[in-house]
């Protein structure tokens, strides 16, 4: 009786990991489509990037390993920026000021100031697009194809040790 229930158990517990989000492989969307808000109070859509490869590195001003990311992807626009790929940084710090990572607009563009950030600053404060690119932590990198397509799964963590620019290279290159 106790080996039947132990068995029973075990098959239940695997029956729920198998169906649980977290347990499937991420698959890629056909293609993306979101709309975020810039710091300058415009808006930038999948639609209006479209013919464009696009790096989105998403992160959090209150991560402190978002600073060296930063840092990181603005080499990837220095190096790539003039061969016409769009790098973004987007900013998951909310906008709630009754939040625990809440960050104004002020904030981001200081934070951009410190660190050395010079490409757009997007908002996703709610984690609504991140999340529906297979983002589920930040820092991450997400990159676009010129049909608005992703490009393999979204690029999760950063290693401070490592060149970010060197390990996009291969993506980016045989996209351009």
């Amino acid at each position: 009786m106790i080996k039947s229930c132990r068995v029973l158990a075990a098959l239940m517990l695997l029956i729920i990991f198998t169906l649980t989000p977290a347990a499937r492989p991420f698959a890629t969307p056909a293609t993306a489509d979101f709309s975020l808000r810039s710091l300058n109070g415009g808006t930038v859509s999948a639609g209006s990037l479209r013919g464009k490869v696009v790096v989105l590195a998403f992160g959090a001003s209150w991560l402190p390993i978002s600073r060296p990311h930063a840092q990181a992807v603005q080499k990837v626009a220095d190096k790539y920026g003039a061969r016409g790929v769009e790098v973004f940084w987007v900013s998951t710090d909310s906008d709630s000021n009754k939040s625990k990572t809440y960050a104004s607009d002020d904030q981001l563009r200081e934070f951009s100031r410190r660190n050395g950030l010079n490409v757009m600053v997007l908002r996703d404060p709610d984690g609504v697009v991140s999340k529906s690119m297979g983002v589920g932590e930040v820092p991450a990198v997400v990159i676009f194809n010129r049909e608005g397509n992703m490009d393999g799964a979204p690029i999760l963590g950063y290693d401070p040790e490592s060149n970010l620019a060197d390990t996009l290279a291969p993506r980016l290159n045989k996209l351009l």
